[in-house]
């Protein structure tokens, strides 16, 4: 897939219907900034607008992704499939965007806390708070490692990988990772 030929062509299309880029932008609700990227080949659009776009340009989406007119129309049950792939699409991305803001909520809140803590009683005050600050750092930062390994796409790979060994050992290296960052940081609370 040759991403500068599809932006030629998505620029070529909204030009054979005279609109300006800031026109497109309203009429999808995206940033001109997108449809920028879009015609630069720099990015692609999400599926959903894809499909949206094929419909308003009157293309075909595998024109589209192709760079070229082809000639034929999408029928309507080939239309009916790419927009339940692009729905499906949107949900998988909605799931994984909620998943993401609970673990980052997560760890705000406890850096949050082991700060309260902090600058409330300080270090050295009981070896109880000394622990509880140490526990609410490092839960803070292994929020926000698996919020990378959201974010990246990490989690993802590994759930797909066919090696279920392979993903096992991944997945304990990460807990090592996130066990080792909260030791760490409860070794410095006491020392």
């Amino acid at each position: 897939m040759d991403q500068k030929k599809i932006g030629a062509f998505l620029r070529e299309l909204r030009k054979e219907k005279k609109l300006t880029q800031e026109q497109l932008v309203e009429r999808f609700h995206i940033t001109d900034r997108t449809v920028s990227r879009w015609e630069n080949g720099n990015n692609m659009p999400d599926l959903s607008i894809l499909v949206d776009l094929a419909d308003f340009y009157d293309v075909d989406v595998r024109e589209i992704l192709d760079g070229e007119r082809k000639g034929e129309n999408m029928n309507q049950a080939e239309k009916e499939k790419m927009l339940l792939v692009a729905e499906y699409a949107e949900e998988e991305k909605n799931v994984l965007l909620k998943r993401f803001r609970i673990i980052s909520i997560a760890g705000l809140c406890s850096m949050i806390v082991g700060f309260l803590m902090l600058t409330l009683v300080g270090f050295h005050s009981l070896p109880v708070t000394d622990y509880i600050i140490g526990l609410t750092f490092g839960f803070a930062y292994s929020a926000l490692l698996m919020a990378v390994f959201y974010s990246t796409g990490v989690l993802a790979k590994i759930k797909r990988v066919k090696n279920k060994t392979l993903a096992k050992v991944v997945v304990v290296v990460c807990v090592a990772i996130c066990v080792i960052l909260f030791l760490v940081f409860l070794i410095e609370s006491f020392s």
